[in-house]
């Protein structure tokens, strides 16, 4: 198990000086749908203006999460997965990566990433890893790749394979960045067997209110995000053997029993894929 020191009063004021609490930030707004409290008045006020706009919003958030738990138990069962990469990985809540892997397999590793200073105040929630397995944390940007695989190594055997968890982060990387060569880097340099979760936030004719509630936060919130078509989505997963049922909203990716009824869709489509 990987602890997560102690702030000396330097670095904790270092910390409280990059969050940011006139703007409202995704990490701490996807928190307040989740029902969490890592947040904060000007973060509950957006969340809100958006969901009027868009009052399905909140539905994501849980779609997401119900999505991520069941693509880790599909990886860790299925896959013989024991060790994920999680970046991206947004404030701590139920059910994170590690809790759901070691349900499964107590030896299982994970490494969590993300560059949101709040979320490094509360990293200590993620690193509360069973005896046999082990977690840790990196404050690092996903568009450096070099160096969030340097230091995962020290957690992760980049010798066998790798659950990559790219869950609603590649919606913050402009099209003038080239998201597809970044997801692409990431998968390279992971062995054969490795898999890929992804999902990412879908502009749609059938949901024009997902588009008025874009142009929002992009005009007040932080970071600004990109939508794509469910077919750009797709495009991530090229070169990947993508597991059925493909590239669908979250809700409806190997949903559990339901009594027969599909799942109402929501505008965060997600997939799941193997490196061969």
């Amino acid at each position: 198990m990987t602890e997560n020191p102690p702030a000396v009063d330097e670095a904790a004021q270092s910390l409280r000086d990059r969050i940011n609490t006139d703007q409202p930030h995704t990490a701490r707004i996807w928190n307040y749908w989740l029902g969490g409290k890592d947040n904060y008045e000007v973060d509950r006020a957006a969340g809100d203006q958006i969901r009027r706009l868009h009052p399905g919003i909140g539905e994501y958030a849980r779609a997401d999460r119900l999505f991520l738990g069941r693509a880790v138990r599909h990886l860790v069962h299925e896959a013989g997965i024991r060790q994920f990469l999680d970046i991206g990985t947004g404030l701590p809540t139920a059910d994170n990566t590690h809790e759901v892997a070691q349900t499964a397999a107590p030896d299982a590793r994970i490494v969590y990433v993300d560059n949101d200073p709040l979320v490094l105040a509360h990293a200590r929630a993620l690193l509360t890893s069973t005896p046999e397995g082990r977690t840790d944390y990196l404050d690092e940007d996903l568009r450096n790749v070099d160096a969030i695989l340097e230091h995962a190594a020290g957690t992760l055997d980049f010798g066998e394979p790798v659950g990559l968890i790219l869950l609603g982060v590649v919606i913050f990387v402009g099209d003038e960045e080239d998201p597809y060569a970044l997801v692409r880097r990431l998968v390279d340099r992971l062995p054969a067997g490795s898999h890929l979760v992804l999902s990412h936030t879908v502009t749609s004719p059938s949901m024009p209110d997902v588009d008025e509630a874009v142009r929002f936060w992009n005009e007040h919130g932080t970071p600004k995000l990109t939508q794509r078509t469910p077919e750009d989505v797709a495009r991530f997963f090229e070169g990947l053997e993508l597991l059925e049922p493909g590239v669908v909203s979250c809700s409806r990716w190997r949903p559990e029993e339901s009594g027969g009824a599909e799942p109402a869709e929501v505008a965060m489509f997600g997939g799941v894929a193997r490196k061969p």
